[in-house]
């Protein structure tokens, strides 16, 4: 228990304070980014702008310019990173689940998926993919579904729901919970049966990555939640390690560009946009 003495005046108060800015926690973004002990190999630390551990059951957002590679680990392999993307620039483009899945053919996202807005433009693409157990079906949960499983939903206790803390981050970006769509996840994956049931297929095990390329300036939020479909009674989920650094996004030079029809036009609608905008 800590000395109340420390805290009796307004200067006792400011020097607790200040002997207390080196404390660390296992939770926490690392600032300056470049101070993160767990940047991922073959990256400058100088070049990070993101660097954080997600708790389980926490929450994190961020703006990055285009270009920006974003990384997200899953250390122990129970994290469940569920994202969603805005458009920067104009919040009111945001990450379209539907049209991620249908326009480029892809039910299940892996190395090359494009993520798409309601706008036909490419927010992100996954350049990299060591895990494939990811979720473009069921988005993250909600209050009434946590509170059913587990007894409580609210974001400040053990068992959040995914859309409470989405509401959080939002709120700091001056949205709220009317402008949040559904949103995908990765490190905990589902499969469609031929009778169209869905299966939880679980994690690829601890130390699987996925990285994303922002094709526009990205507002980014991040759930690290219980998957909503986890057949586990307990809420099951683990620290989420989430880095940020500069790079370009996708060109004509690149394979992804040319890979289908439809991600030549996303891209060049991308292009088109954020060239318009003088990013």
């Amino acid at each position: 228990m800590r000395d109340l003495h420390q805290t009796d005046s307004v200067t006792a108060s400011r020097s607790d304070a200040r002997a207390q800015g080196g404390a660390t926690s296992d939770w926490m973004p690392y600032v300056p980014a470049s101070s993160s002990p767990f940047a991922p190999d073959g990256v400058d630390t100088a070049d990070l702008v993101w660097a954080e551990t997600v708790a389980p059951g926490g929450y994190t957002h961020k703006v990055l310019a285009r270009g920006s590679r974003i990384r997200f680990d899953d250390p122990t392999g129970a994290a469940c990173a569920h994202l969603l993307l805005f458009n920067a620039l104009e919040p009111w483009e945001r990450l379209n689940v539907a049209d991620t899945q249908k326009i480029p053919w892809q039910a299940y996202l892996g190395q090359g998926s494009p993520l798409l807005s309601g706008d036909g433009r490419a927010l992100a693409t996954v350049v990299e993919d060591t895990s494939g157990h990811h979720d473009a079906f069921c988005g993250t949960s909600t209050d009434a579904w946590n509170e059913r499983k587990y007894g409580g939903a609210a974001p400040e206790g053990p068992t959040p729901s995914g859309r409470s803390l989405f509401a959080k981050a939002a709120a700091k970006h001056g949205l709220t919970k009317q402008d949040l769509p559904p949103s995908v996840s990765f490190f905990q994956g589902v499969r469609i049966d031929p009778d169209g049931a869905m299966e939880f297929t679980g994690s690829a095990g601890p130390g699987h990555h996925v990285t994303l390329v922002a094709e526009l300036p990205l507002l980014v939020l991040v759930a690290n939640v219980a998957h909503p479909i986890d057949p586990r009674p307990e809420y099951a989920v683990g620290p989420l390690r989430v880095h940020a650094w500069r790079g370009a996004p996708t060109t004509a030079a690149d394979d992804r560009f040319t890979a289908s029809p439809e991600l030549t036009r996303a891209y060049l609608n991308s292009i088109d946009h954020a060239e318009a905008r003088g990013c």
